[in-house]
């Protein structure tokens, strides 16, 4: 048992599940958000928050840290993971001012804004933020534009808040490839040949699981990641390492 609580954002996701799951049977006090709230499986309170508003307006994040906080109690946040995301798909000209702003709301903003406001409680427990990013942070493919400029930024965030803060709260990134999530997955139903051509992209030969991610998450955020600060964790079944040349 920790004895201390962990504030997930995009908790009823595929990967926010998961990691609900695996933080809550470490014996870490979980907090979710979101906008509908998971099994209690998944976490101890759920506080319901829209990331896209929350970053545009004050009065939403102090309701919400407040929200966290009270659920908190008698645990202290020894860890903030930034995992809610917008997926926004479409080609470069078709991508509406909304949608670039809705994006860089819940990917970069949202996190950036909780992350302050959670600087004094994650200080007292020499914890961690962790963002969770992307491999298209590294390499993209079409109509990714907005998510994949999000995700870069996220990841530079992580370098700069590490530097900024120095010892006071190690912050590091963690980047997954494709995870066979329910959303993904959904989207091959009925697309065998696809979702092979998917895994056989992986040198691993396969995608990733959703406990992957999660179990990755609880070392970084716990005591032997302790010297891991301003860095980004690929997990990404050997994908960034390929040359994709055409046969």
């Amino acid at each position: 048992m920790t004895g201390k609580a962990v504030f997930i954002t995009g908790v009823g996701g595929g990967i926010g599940s998961a990691l609900g799951a695996a933080y809550r049977n470490a014996g870490w006090r979980v907090i979710g958000s979101g906008r509908k709230a998971p099994g209690p499986d998944i976490c101890d309170h759920f506080v319901e928050a829209d990331l896209n508003a929350l970053a545009e307006d004050e009065s939403i994040l102090d309701r919400v840290v407040g929200d966290v906080r009270a659920a908190a109690a008698d645990a202290p946040l020894g860890a903030l993971v930034n995992n809610a995301a917008a997926q926004i798909l479409a080609p470069s000209q078709d991508i509406t001012a909304a949608d670039w702003r809705r994006t860089m709301n819940v990917n970069l903003t949202a996190p950036f804004r909780l992350s302050q406001a959670f600087l004094p409680d994650l200080e007292a427990t020499s914890g961690t933020i962790l963002n969770i990013g992307s491999v298209h942070a590294q390499a993209t493919k079409p109509e990714f534009a907005a998510y994949a400029t999000s995700k870069a930024a996220l990841h530079g965030l992580t370098r700069a808040l590490a530097v900024d803060l120095g010892k006071r709260v190690r912050v590091v990134c963690l980047a997954p490839a494709a995870i066979s999530t329910p959303m993904l997955m959904e989207g091959f139903d009925g697309r065998e040949t696809a979702f092979q051509s998917l895994e056989a992209c992986h040198p691993a030969g396969r995608i990733g699981e959703p406990a992957e991610v999660a179990k990755a998450a609880l070392f970084l955020t716990g005591p032997d990641a302790g010297f891991a600060t301003g860095t980004t964790f690929w997990l990404d079944g050997g994908i960034l390492s390929r040359l994709h040349d055409p046969v």
